[in-house]
């Protein structure tokens, strides 16, 4: 099973001609399932549908409640932003939760949550967007305390553990990633904890996801740096869901167009208890 993480930077720079880069390279992974983080819809389009469509695909998109910040950065008030899911599976149930935060820094951040039916097993799938404020590492604690007990409470009865998806906005060894993992310090959830699929990948691989050799980053000056994940809980009998490989995607120009300021995250899971 594939699964692809990816902050697609929703309406700045040159959006249109990042959608079919970001379009191409979807096409290219060939994924199972996407976690989608800074998606748009306007005057009666919505980007995860539009993807979606182009891909045969099922889709689910959650809005952001209070997305005014985010229209005043590009000085239009018609344009929405949120979660999505784009699966080869349909969707048979979802939920989103807005994340808390002080009112300096809140502007209507989710997670999403989406239950995919394969014919085997239904799959407990979720994508989030966590504050971008360099400064809020407690912020993000209390958001990824709130995303645990979500998680929790749409369990799903399902061999397959669940995964979660996006861009957290923090460093791997930070106090959030910490607190969601649950195995380098006590878990929010009493006996939930969440493998960060990256500790899989090859030691030699680029792993920054906010990157400095993406044009979009470099004009600014913070340090390259992996703040996309994919988490995925203890593998079911016989291996299920089990991480096998991991690695960076959408981190070129698709015809001299960079698809967004963020790398993907791609990681294959066993999908098939090994014999």
């Amino acid at each position: 099973m594939r699964v692809v993480t990816w902050n697609l930077w929703w309406r700045f720079g040159p959006w249109e001609a990042r959608q079919k880069a970001i379009l191409a390279g979807l096409r290219e992974l060939r994924p199972d399932v996407v976690g989608l983080q800074e998606v748009w819809a306007a005057d009666g389009e919505n980007q995860a549908e539009w993807l979606a469509g182009e891909l045969g695909m099922h889709w689910a998109w959650a809005p952001s409640p209070a997305p005014e910040r985010w229209r005043r950065r590009i000085g239009d008030p018609t344009v929405d932003i949120g979660n999505a899911v784009l699966s080869r599976w349909p969707v048979v149930a979802q939920h989103s939760l807005r994340l808390p935060a002080p009112s300096e820094v809140d502007d209507g951040r989710l997670a999403l949550f989406t239950r995919l039916a394969t014919p085997s097993y239904d799959i407990p799938f979720f994508t989030t967007h966590l504050t971008s404020a360099l400064h809020g590492s407690a912020v993000r604690c209390r958001q990824v305390t709130a995303l645990a007990e979500f998680i929790a409470e749409n369990r799903v009865d399902s061999p397959f553990p669940a995964i979660v998806t996006g861009d957290f906005n923090a460093w791997p060894d930070s106090d959030e990633i910490r607190l969601f993992g649950g195995y380098r310090t006590a878990p929010v959830v009493p006996g939930q904890v969440f493998f960060d699929a990256w500790q899989y990948a090859d030691p030699s691989a680029p792993a920054a996801t906010w990157d400095r050799e993406n044009p979009y980053v470099a004009s600014g000056l913070e340090p390259s740096v992996r703040i996309d994940y994919i988490h995925v809980g203890p593998p079911g009998a016989g291996g299920l869901g089990h991480v096998r490989s991991v690695r960076r995607a959408g981190d070129g120009p698709v015809d001299g167009v960079w698809p967004s300021d963020h790398a993907a995250v791609l990681a294959d899971l066993a999908d098939e208890p090994m014999p």
